[in-house]
């Protein structure tokens, strides 16, 4: 199978060239893409995301060997949770080699975040098939870079940090409510407020649900601890 110039320039992006390049295809084809024919990227996601938290299990225990496992899972849950994945495909521009159906398409699946970082997955398993761990290993931890080295101490996202903060005090957990969506389909933007049992609560806007309440958990917390 021959790749086109555009995933033969993804090779170079990742650093792998691929002795089975048709699993580069199917790592980069959406379901939406798929036929009988084709494959899509959904069972390559699901072994990348295990091989993602292999490699990020042993980077971690490598940088702190003294760290204990209350402090590293909040460290580990950072480098692999699905925003993390997003950022590093666009930094190698995943986007612009998605197979996606029209409507798809249409609706800005280029720039989704969920679909950035089922892809990011998606590839890290072809690679792992294509040429075994230490191959993926050693693409995760170029392309991740100085995350792992910076990730902190205590790096847990907000909405989690929200939760224990208010469990901590006798609260339930966080409520989050989507207050008004705008704009079109393929560009929404989302206003999301968070709100305690105790009165307090706050806003966020953002091109997607899960940022505008991760927003909205974080601008709340911020306020809280001062």
């Amino acid at each position: 199978m021959k790749l086109s110039a555009e995933l033969k320039a993804f090779e170079g992006r990742i650093g792998h060239r691929f002795a089975q390049p048709e699993l580069l295809l199917r790592a980069v084809t959406h379901s939406s893409m798929s036929s009988p024919t084709r494959e899509d990227n959904q069972r390559l996601e699901f072994l990348g995301d295990r091989v993602l938290g292999l490699v990020m299990s042993e980077a971690l225990l490598a940088r702190d060997t003294a760290a204990t496992e209350g402090q590293l899972a909040p460290r580990f849950n950072a480098l692999v949770r699905k925003e993390t994945c997003a950022d590093v495909a666009k930094a190698i521009d995943v986007g612009a080699v998605l197979k996606l159906g029209r409507s798809e398409m249409m609706s800005g699946g280029r720039r989704k975040q969920a679909l950035l970082g089922d892809a990011m997955e998606a590839v890290i398993a072809a690679v792992y098939l294509d040429a075994g761990f230490d191959a993926a290993r050693d693409m995760v931890l170029r392309l991740w870079g100085k995350r792992i080295d910076d990730v902190k101490a205590d790096a847990r996202d907000a909405k989690t940090a929200l939760q224990e903060w208010a469990q901590a005090r006798g609260l339930k957990p966080p409520k989050y409510v989507e207050v008004s969506r705008s704009g079109p389909d393929h560009a929404p933007v989302f206003t999301i407020a968070v709100e305690l049992d105790n009165g307090e609560s706050e806003r966020a806007i953002a091109g997607s649900k899960r940022q505008a309440e991760q927003a909205a958990a974080k601008a709340l917390l911020a306020r809280l601890e001062t």
